[in-house]
């Protein structure tokens, strides 16, 4: 069994982080759990993005305990969409300053970092799994790992676009500044539409757990589940890295995973 928990960790303990847990036996990869929240992960089932959940500290222990049960076997990686590093985060870093170089032509470079974004949430996160036994990979994978991963560019890969997918809800105006409200609202779900079909071929059985919420859905189901489905786009890349399909952007101290190009049908929408 190799597994894989990926976090789409926010900035801050008040809103939601996505958490997903893939698995493979040996007869490849699947969605074994997912859930908009911490708390609703480490719940003995998992809720959808449907009920409204709050955001939470993160406790380590706990998540890899809920996983490991849930597979059977310990957690091998964990992917976490949040700067990670090994050297205090006052600024961007290398790792920020790789991607930007390799993907802000696509409109995906990094946000940059401060010692209070996110600050002691990101050294509180990395030292909880260091303690669990998942040190921080900055080069090569360990055995048992902690990962800093960002969706942006691996959806690009994913999908083989030409720039970021238009699919976060933050930014709905900066995608179609000229479209009604009501037009922008339902553009990102098209965009979920296809990047679940995406991810569903590298993760069986993410289309059945994810259902896409409805055009007049409430803001926070929309969050919910946007965060649901980053929280597999991350573990999808940690799933790419044991698979020895991803690389390393950084130095000694820090690095973001990104999954390798390879050649599928381009992205459409």
């Amino acid at each position: 069994m190799r597994s894989v928990v990926g976090i789409d960790a926010t900035w801050t303990d008040r809103e939601l982080s996505g958490v997903a847990l893939v698995a493979d036996n040996g007869r490849g990869w699947g969605l074994a759990a997912v859930a908009a929240s911490y708390s609703a992960f480490i719940a003995e089932h998992c809720s959808d993005h449907v009920t409204r959940h709050r955001g939470s500290i993160p406790n380590a222990r706990a998540l890899l305990n809920t996983a490991a049960q849930r597979v059977g076997s310990a957690i091998d990686v964990v992917a976490i969409d949040m700067p990670l590093s090994l050297a205090p985060i006052i600024g961007r870093r290398v790792s920020d300053n790789l991607i930007s170089a390799q993907y802000g032509a696509k409109h995906a470079s990094t946000h940059t970092p401060s010692a209070t974004r996110p600050g002691k949430l990101s050294d509180d996160l990395r030292l909880a799994f260091e303690r669990e036994g998942y040190s921080l990979a900055v080069s090569q994978r360990h055995p048992q790992a902690l990962l800093e991963v960002y969706p942006h560019p691996a959806l690009i890969e994913l999908a083989t676009a030409n720039r970021r997918l238009p699919y976060m809800l933050s930014k709905i105006r900066n995608y179609w500044p000229n479209e009604n409200p009501a037009a922008r609202r339902g553009n990102p779900i098209q965009t979920w539409t296809n990047i679940l079909g995406l991810l569903d071929a590298e993760v069986h059985g993410v289309k059945e757990a994810l259902t896409l919420p409805l055009l007049d859905a409430p803001g926070w189901e929309l969050k919910a589940f946007e965060g649901s489905l980053d929280a597999v786009g991350c573990a999808w890349v940690g799933e790419c890295v044991i698979d020895g399909r991803a690389r390393a952007y950084g130095d000694e101290t820090s690095a973001i995973w990104v999954p390798e190009p390879r050649p599928r049908a381009r992205f459409k929408g």
